[in-house]
């Protein structure tokens, strides 16, 4: 009997499409037909235009807000069930909704919880994410979850800046962990700003904890929603006798009047992934391609080998 494994299928969600079609090229598979037929009233139906029975298949799309982008997913990964896929795996560069991680007052839910047995109700049997607001999220899934680290895509980039004097700082005390994991990776020094919020996306006050005189600052997060807290750390160090702030988010969300902020901020550079589309461009914004990282552990998953080398951190 042959032990040959058989090729995947990779399929994309509408809002993952360009960077869908970057996957499946370094992958070196083309992209899977999916069909949306949509209904006056809005409600949608994803149609897989060949067989997927038997087989592994990859399903791509980030979940960022509105509820549109999480339900594709969620009908897609239904129809790839009910198709009799052999396997299920969810491709999820942004895992959305996840900063609804715990009550952090009463009666309110938990969104991440809630959205991870959704998508293994739905018919995943494995999970391929990146760079999880919270690293405990995993813990949410029964199935199986590979929590890729940009860092793999952002450390050669910073080293080939070759930066004299380089500090790593972490916009909020909750972003410390990744911080130092940087700074070990580049062997430099950590500075944390620390913040209270008056709400959600409103600081009321922020304060710098460490000394950045004379320092290239590059900030370190794993998201840019607002780009409030940013830019707003960015100022400050630069107040604090900094030569430049840089900085790196995984994933560029950048709602609101985001850019303007960027625009007028003192802020050097933003560099982000494609795990979000950037719907403008902005000269301070430079955009890395997760791309060829997806594709090499959705190979090496497929051909049941290690991805512990894809863990730089």
């Amino acid at each position: 009997m042959s032990n040959v494994i058989p090729q995947p299928k990779i399929f994309t969600c509408t809002n993952s499409m360009v960077l869908g079609k970057k996957i499946a090229a370094s992958y070196g598979i083309p992209l899977g037909n999916v069909i949306t037929s949509t209904y006056s009233d809005g409600e949608f139906q994803p149609s897989f235009e060949e067989s997927v029975r038997g087989t592994r298949v990859f399903l791509i799309g980030s979940t960022n807000p509105g509820p549109e982008n999480l339900m594709e997913l969620l009908l897609m990964l239904d129809a790839a069930k009910r198709a009799s896929a052999r396997h299920i795996t969810a491709v999820i560069p942004y895992f959305g909704w996840a900063r609804q991680d715990r009550k952090d007052k009463p009666r309110v839910p938990i969104a991440a919880k809630l959205v991870a047995k959704m998508l293994e109700t739905a018919g995943a049997t494995r999970i391929i994410t990146m760079d999880l607001h919270a690293d405990q999220i995993q813990g949410f899934f029964e199935k199986p979850v590979d929590h890729m680290f940009a860092s793999t895509i952002f450390l050669p980039y910073l080293r080939n800046l070759n930066l004299d004097n380089l500090t790593i700082a972490s916009p909020d005390m909750g972003g410390s962990k990744r911080a130092y994991a940087y700074s070990k990776a580049l062997e430099s020094d950590v500075v944390i700003c620390y913040k209270q919020r008056a709400k959600a996306n409103v600081i009321s006050h922020m304060e710098l904890i460490g000394d950045v005189t004379g320092k290239n600052v590059v900030l370190v997060d794993d998201m840019v929603d607002t780009a409030g807290t940013l830019t707003k750390a960015a100022d400050l160090m630069m107040e604090r006798g900094a030569l430049s702030v840089r900085a790196i988010c995984t994933h560029p969300i950048l709602s609101g009047t985001a850019y303007e902020r960027l625009e007028n901020s003192k802020l050097e550079e933003l560099i982000v992934t494609d795990s979000i589309p950037v719907s403008q461009e902005s000269p301070k914004i430079r955009v890395l391609s997760c791309a060829d990282l997806f594709a090499d552990v959705m190979t090496k998953v497929h051909q049941n080998e290690s991805i512990s080398s894809k863990f730089i951190m």
